[in-house]
């Protein structure tokens, strides 16, 4: 099986802590032990990641060196896509004895300039803050801010992904049973000009729908968008909560879910098992077993209706 991969923010670093070099590795070689699970069972593996924090880190960064010359967006997530493909590329070598290649490649993802995102930014990125403290930093950087959970961080544009111009070089690599690492942060927006060339633009691609568009140029077998929660839940957070094991492709875009985390996560399941793919999310340990049916929830064409497990504890 072709399987692609999203690994979720909290594979490279957990809410809250330190954005450090060390805990990133630190948390990406438990996502390698995973990953490594599934490319030793024989399938093609294509991995693809977030850079929300990384990328909110530099610009943060080079705000403060010289605030009249701020590197844009597509630059930084150039940056993170190389600094956090590099660990992933390393610890994935490491955790299969170097038995398989792995390789990084920076990812160009063509958006639309007349995309309404532009004119509405919705996509976190950073560290997160007190809302007072956030407002300061808003004021003086001219940021666009929105509330995520109990704290406040920077939004920024994140245009709908139109076209990966990148995809022969990743078919290429694939055709060589190359393990891919590509899309980083979504991918690096670029606008294609009238003459055909290409040019970056300031904005953060959702890495999910991304992965999506990119399984499904790809004819994957298999998404997996891979976080820190074990599965998708019908009223989660309450008494009466209870894991959704599998959906059809309607029933899962009929889910109303918070827009700031599991929503685009199943938007792109969803638009991807419609066109015949398996997707599946839940926690990056159990990537293996969501494959299997024995774990996360799964959205494809063949299950028979919604089933329902409550959660034990």
């Amino acid at each position: 099986m072709l399987i692609v991969a999203a690994l979720g923010g909290n594979a490279l670093l957990k809410r809250g802590e330190p954005l450090t070099a060390q805990n990133q590795r630190a948390n990406v070689v438990v996502a390698a032990k995973a990953l490594a699970k599934i490319a030793r069972a024989g399938h093609q593996l294509v991995i693809t990641h977030g850079n929300g924090p990384q990328i909110g880190l530099l610009a943060l960064k080079g705000a403060a060196y010289d605030p009249a010359q701020v590197y844009p967006l597509d630059l930084l997530g150039a940056k993170t896509d190389g600094m956090i493909g590099y660990i992933i590329e390393q610890e994935l070598e490491n955790a299969l004895d170097h038995e398989r290649a792995v390789a990084t490649l920076l990812t160009q993802i063509v958006v639309d300039v007349e995309d309404p995102a532009f004119q509405n930014p919705t996509k976190f990125i950073g560290p997160v803050y007190d809302r007072d403290e956030a407002e300061t930093l808003s004021r003086a950087a001219g940021w666009s801010i929105a509330q995520d959970g109990d704290k406040w961080r920077r939004v920024v544009p994140s245009p709908a992904p139109q076209e990966i111009p990148d995809m022969r070089v990743i078919k290429l690599l694939l055709d060589q049973d190359v393990i891919v690492i590509c899309g980083g942060g979504g991918g690096i927006p670029v606008l294609r000009r009238p003459d055909g060339s290409l040019i970056g633009i300031e904005a953060v691609i959702d890495k999910d729908a991304a992965s999506g568009l990119l399984a499904k140029e790809l004819g994957a077998d298999a998404l997996l968008l891979l976080t820190d929660v074990d599965a998708v839940y019908r009223d989660f957070g309450t008494p009466d909560q209870a894991r959704i094991a599998s959906l059809l492709p309607d029933q899962a875009f009929a889910l109303d879910l918070p827009a700031g985390s599991m929503g685009p996560k199943m938007a792109a399941a969803a638009l991807f098992a419609a066109y015949g793919g398996l997707a599946g999310i839940g926690r990056l340990d159990q990537a293996a077993e969501i494959l299997d049916g024995q774990a996360g929830t799964r959205i494809s064409l063949e299950t028979r209706g919604q089933t329902q497990e409550r959660k034990n504890g």
